[in-house]
């Protein structure tokens, strides 16, 4: 695996937890998995959950692109030494743009294919535009020169088919995962909600997730005068950092709905799990969004979630409410579950049931393991077939 990120390394965003409990999944299923990636404030090397990290330093200097283009180069040379350790590695999987350069350098000099996970587009980042060109280009090109390409809903499959011309049947749906349980940890609500100046009983929306536009909750704070007009005393939260954080305060501010709103930044994960068990719902109101992993977190808390249609793995009315892009929209789903406690218990229960029988990590690793193999397939010209990965070789 090469990220730029996992749970044992440096953590962002999204892509840390799948990264780190595919790789287990996949290392209880018998493969020998190592993930590349930078170093953060851990050691160099270590052995967790059955899986070798591999972390580099890199120079943190300079924008995103020149960090990026460093953290490839040491991945190459770590790369290099692993494998004069432990033997020739029989595949790589790299998640997003970040280690497209390092990849594609193994696989010119080593012919190691690779797979890709691309989570996002740069595209749908920023607002159904190409942004920074030199992203655009590094995900064109990891479209290109991977063997396959994995993302984690049909939406996504669209919108790389329409951006960079790739072809559908390269393309595998795999969606993401979560670890039953997770975020059932009892805690109490009371004290939470004290600790951000919220009275007991209060109602409480959270919004977890980059203050970004892709996210929209610039969406979320228009919603909240036709939420309040319905009931004067729900509260909302914001847990994330971006640079939308400042503009949502300000248009808060100018909307004299501040005392409804508590914008937090960066939460801690362990702080983040506590407010979404804390809170009656989880909103999350995207303008654009490849998976949404904030659904199953609140799912596996039986929370319910109202989202734009732009999340796609809800079903609506069933596990969820799916309102259009609009704050209007928005504000008539929430409040239709703050007037329904029951329709509330019933969304968050199904949503619970879903964990279980969609979005197990042993499911997914499995699906994954397929990949793989057609991937290899692909390198052997005229093979009619080949045996399963070696579960005794590296991956």
């Amino acid at each position: 695996m090469f990220s730029w990120e996992s749970l044992y390394s440096i953590k962002v965003g999204g892509v840390a937890p799948h990264v780190s409990e595919l790789s287990e999944a996949l290392a209880r299923e018998g493969h020998e998995m190592h993930v590349f990636t930078r170093r953060g404030d851990f050691d160099q090397y270590d052995c967790i959950n059955g899986v070798n990290y591999q972390r580099v330093n890199s120079d943190s200097a300079g924008d995103l692109i020149y960090q990026m283009g460093s953290m490839c180069d040491a991945l190459y040379d770590r790369f290099l030494a692993v494998q004069k350790i432990f033997g020739k590695f029989d595949i790589m999987h790299g998640h997003d743009w970040h280690p497209v350069p390092a990849l594609n350098r193994i696989k010119k000099e080593y012919g190691i294919p690779y797979v890709l996970t691309m989570h996002s587009t740069e595209w749908g980042r920023c607002g159904n535009n190409f942004g920074d060109e030199r992203i655009s280009y590094q995900e064109w090109l990891g479209g290109y020169e991977s063997t396959e390409i994995i993302v984690t809903t049909q939406r996504m499959k669209n919108e790389l088919m329409q951006i960079y011309s790739i072809p559908e049947t390269k393309i595998s749906i795999i969606p993401n995962g979560m670890i039953q349980g997770k975020m059932m940890r009892v805690i109490d609500s009371g004290s939470v909600k004290k600790k951000y100046d919220i009275k007991h009983g209060v109602p409480v929306v959270t919004f977890c997730g980059r203050m970004s536009y892709q996210k929209g909750p610039d969406l979320l704070v228009e919603a909240i005068p036709y939420i309040l007009t319905n009931r004067k005393d729900v509260v909302f939260i914001f847990a994330g950092e971006g640079d939308m954080i400042s503009a949502c305060e300000e248009k808060a501010k100018k909307l004299k709905i501040s005392n409804a709103c508590r914008f937090l930044g960066y939460v801690p994960s362990v702080e983040k799990e506590k407010l979404i068990k804390a809170c009656d719902l989880v909103c999350v109101p995207s303008r654009n969004e490849p998976f949404g992993i904030v659904v199953l977190e609140a799912w596996d808390a039986a929370k319910p979630v109202v989202a734009t249609e732009a999340v796609s793995i809800i079903k609506n009315f069933e596990d969820g409410l799916l309102a259009y892009i609009q704050p209007e929209s928005i504000a008539w789903c929430i409040n239709r579950l703050l007037d329904n406690p029951m329709e509330m218990k019933k969304l968050g229960e199904a949503g619970q049931r879903r964990i279980v029988e969609e979005f197990s990590w042993d499911r997914i690793a499995k699906e994954t393991e397929d990949v793989y193999a057609k991937s290899l397939r692909s390198r052997l010209p005229g093979t009619s077939s080949v045996q399963r990965i070696s579960k005794n070789g590296a991956s």
